[in-house]
């Protein structure tokens, strides 16, 4: 991550009449130095701008298929629908205040879809506000809700869908209780309630997940290439490899905790291969240089894979061996640390500010070609 800094640096020390040879000398701690005060949290009108226009994820944070569906889809969906449930999530409409079957519902469960079945609310956040329609103060996971603005009947509302099948649900306005100060306001025909201990439909499960662990050097990038491969759900960067509990990234910089930059990768292993998953790891980075990627180099950039499954571990070493006969590195050694995480000790998320932060402010490295 500090790559970007270290070329302003390199320009300016050019400036002021210092060699190139001094200037990589002192980049180690030119780029630590930069990067601790200059990657701090950041929103700017650019950022917000970036985040809105970015395409819509397959998968949510809570590891549910989002995907739109298509027409068809919702076509076949809507025929078991009533006259009266399709007249408010096909056509918008809204039921009789007072009227709804889930107003006064209290038991503990979750409100899905009542078209295509995704989870939307929870019980846990359901309270009374006293309008006529179940409220809640917030949703099951935001990104299984999709908001439009709404100019209907001479008002300005945010009317609230179902992310993935379009389903009208309610409104959602900014006179909620704490902690969020938002209520949703709910039709009860928009919704099937499942109580708790009660077993969901397939359409109401989450997908089935795996979780990988990769670490090659700056995990801002590294982060930012596995959210565009296919298949994979979620990304999170973090540290891991170290002796030390709870890292920050001051002390991670230092390079005495052992740790590395390091990407948690949840993936659906029906739509992506583990084996898949490590050929686009060695695609974007080059896994022969040691604690090094780049202009970034200490231990926390080093090329390191860690196997969360004794398959994965196996897999991995297979890989790579596999890798080096192919002559594509021709006499430069693989040097990619591979252990278990029994072996490397817990993953550790990173500070917030540095998550997502190719989505946070702008910008994004682009996936290798396949060819």
């Amino acid at each position: 991550m500090t790559g970007r800094y270290f070329l302003l640096a390199l320009l300016f020390f050019v400036a002021m009449g210092l060699t190139a040879a001094a200037v990589f000398s002192a980049h180690g701690r030119i780029s630590r130095t930069l990067a601790l005060t200059s990657a701090q949290p950041e929103t700017s009108k650019d950022s917000s701008d970036a985040m809105k226009t970015t395409a819509s994820p397959e998968y949510s944070k809570s590891g549910y298929n989002i995907k739109h569906l298509s027409q068809a889809e919702i076509d076949k969906l809507a025929t078991k629908l009533t006259k009266a449930d399709a007249d408010v999530i096909l056509a918008k409409g809204t039921e009789r205040a007072f009227c709804g079957n889930l107003l006064d519902n209290h038991k503990d469960g979750v409100y899905v879809c009542k078209l295509c079945g995704l989870p939307l609310f929870s019980s846990d956040a359901k309270f009374n506000s006293g309008t006529g329609w179940p409220s809640f103060f917030q949703p099951f996971d935001k990104d299984h809700i999709a908001e439009i603005v709404d100019k209907s009947y001479g008002m300005v509302r945010t009317e609230i869908e179902c992310a993935r099948c379009g389903a009208h649900l309610g409104h959602v306005f900014d006179d909620g209780p704490a902690p969020t100060g938002l209520r949703y306001c709910l039709n009860s025909a928009s919704l099937t309630f499942f109580e708790k201990g009660q077993e969901l439909p397939p359409a109401s499960q989450p997908v089935k997940i795996e979780t990988a662990y990769f670490a090659g050097g700056c995990f801002w990038g590294t982060e930012d290439r596995f959210q565009q491969v296919p298949g994979v759900i979620d990304v999170v960067s973090g540290y891991m490899g170290g002796s030390v509990k709870n890292p920050t990234y001051k002390l991670v910089c230092t390079d005495e905790t052992g740790h590395a930059e390091t990407v948690k990768v949840t993936y659906d292993p029906a739509k992506v291969s583990y084996h898949d998953l490590l050929a686009w790891f060695f695609k974007f980075h080059d896994p022969t240089t040691l604690n090094r990627q780049g202009p970034d180099y200490g231990t926390q950039y080093r090329s390191a894979i860690f196997a969360a499954t004794p398959e994965q571990l196996t897999e991995a070493k297979k890989f790579i061996e596999e890798q080096q006969k192919t002559g594509r590195y021709k006499d430069r050694k693989i040097v990619t640390q591979v252990e278990s995480t029994e072996q490397s000790g817990p993953f550790y998320k990173a500070e917030e500010y540095h998550q997502d932060y190719h989505l946070k402010h702008g910008g994004s490295c682009p996936i290798p070609s396949d060819k």
